[in-house]
């Protein structure tokens, strides 16, 4: 039901009509998730692993730590089910957004 729901978001815009980078950056965030759950509706912690050190590793500077990627997901899941919903996965992508934003952007650091 969930991935039906994605794949519907994902593709009501043609493929040839994508015409801004957060459309297309808000259709990887959803295949991504689709792909590490392979399936389901959450992520288990050894997809959420997979996920984070193959595809975050280069804004995260803990992504091959498995105790650090395992701390992340406890914190993450909010619900305390073991796993990764597709709402606790845009979290992290928020904290990560933040963290860039800020990175980029000291002013918006000190604002904040």
């Amino acid at each position: 039901m969930i991935k039906r729901y994605f794949l519907e978001v994902i593709f009501m815009v043609a493929p040839d009509s994508i015409g801004s980078y957060m459309e297309s950056a808000i259709q990887t965030l959803v295949t991504t998730f689709l792909s590490s759950t392979r399936g389901k509706e959450n992520m288990d912690g050894k997809s959420f692993q997979k996920m984070v050190k193959k595809h975050l590793g280069s804004v995260m500077e803990d992504a091959n730590s498995s105790a650090a990627v395992k701390e992340m997901q406890n914190g993450l899941d909010e619900n305390k089910d073991g796993k990764v919903s597709f709402q606790e996965y845009l979290t992290l992508i928020g904290y990560i957004a933040k963290a860039v934003s800020e990175s980029k952007h000291p002013s918006n650091a000190a604002a904040s």
